[in-house]
């Protein structure tokens, strides 16, 4: 079943800026990481799904329902944590977690103060003397009290330092467990790898790469970091494997198997190996030519 469709849709803003014929869905449980640099369209795919605008061309529908026309409904039924945060900030953390969870009728905090522990977060403090990443712990626990079956997060660990990185991990993790459906954008390409069932990629407002992680993994290259003893050897297989070469090291990606590989590096003086596979971040870099 899918909880999110995205159907064809063009939102064009001129000078090759906005959504050009975009299609992806995102199924009930699946975890989906959605991934591109500034300017490519993630932000305006979010604004769509959460009603804020309309398409030109195409759909945009959570639950069977129009995201424009029934952004109300929708909204009862998902967690949402933008990419850039508006708060009040004469109220303290604890002031505006109570305001929103009025506006969302939520009448039971428990899971709120459960968050705020979690995440170790001084709710007692005035929102204008918070720092980026108390504001973004304000805004997961905002997302997250809800308990709703979707989650949309914008670049959730923006301003996080890295233990709080590691709890947002298991924040999702615990989702997963419980079937919720989760679409994030993110440049964190470990956070994807690790919590995400499928990796979509945009650029220019179109989807350039669509696939399961476990698709990925097995389409990836494999990273050798070869030293030679000699550097003519080093140059002569950097240009056999299309490598690069950098004095008497080089480095190239491969898809040949990995005992054909050490064949060929039998007929050369080899001082060190390395081998290791193709990140997601390396595979999305090969997608936005070196972006």
């Amino acid at each position: 079943m899918n909880v999110m469709e995205f159907e064809h849709v063009t939102k064009n803003y001129g000078r090759h800026q906005g959504l050009f014929d975009v299609t992806f869905h995102v199924k009930k449980g699946e975890a989906v990481g959605f991934l591109g640099p500034n300017g490519s369209g993630k932000t305006t795919t979010i604004r769509h799904f959460m009603g804020f605008m309309k398409p030109d061309r195409g759909y945009v529908r959570i639950l069977g329902m129009d995201c424009f026309q029934d952004a109300s409904l929708i909204q009862q039924k998902l967690g949402y944590l933008p990419g850039e945060i508006a708060f009040i900030d004469d109220m303290t953390g604890i002031e505006f977690i109570q305001f929103i969870a009025e506006m969302k009728k939520i009448k039971n905090l428990q899971k709120a103060y459960e968050l705020i522990e979690f995440l170790e977060l001084d709710v007692q403090k005035n929102m204008k003397k918070m720092s980026k990443g108390m504001k973004q712990k304000v805004a997961l626990v905002i997302a997250f009290m809800q308990e709703a079956p979707l989650l949309i997060l914008d670049e959730p660990t923006s301003g996080l330092d890295p233990l709080m990185q590691k709890k947002f991990i298991q924040l999702i993790q615990q989702a997963k467990r419980e079937g919720k459906t989760i679409f994030m954008s993110s440049h964190i390409f470990g956070e994807v790898e690790k919590i995400c069932d499928r990796a979509i990629m945009i650029k220019e407002g179109k989807i350039v790469a669509n696939m399961s992680m476990d698709d990925l993994k097995k389409s990836h290259l494999k990273h050798y970091e070869v030293t030679f003893e000699d550097q003519k050897e080093a140059i002569d297989f950097a240009e056999k494997c299309h490598g690069e070469c950098h004095g008497c090291v080089v480095s190239c990606f491969l898809k040949e198997d990995v005992h054909d590989i050490l064949k060929s590096l039998l007929n050369y003086h080899i001082v060190d190996l390395n081998i290791r596979p193709q990140s997601l971040e390396e595979l999305f870099l090969h997608y936005y030519g070196g972006e």
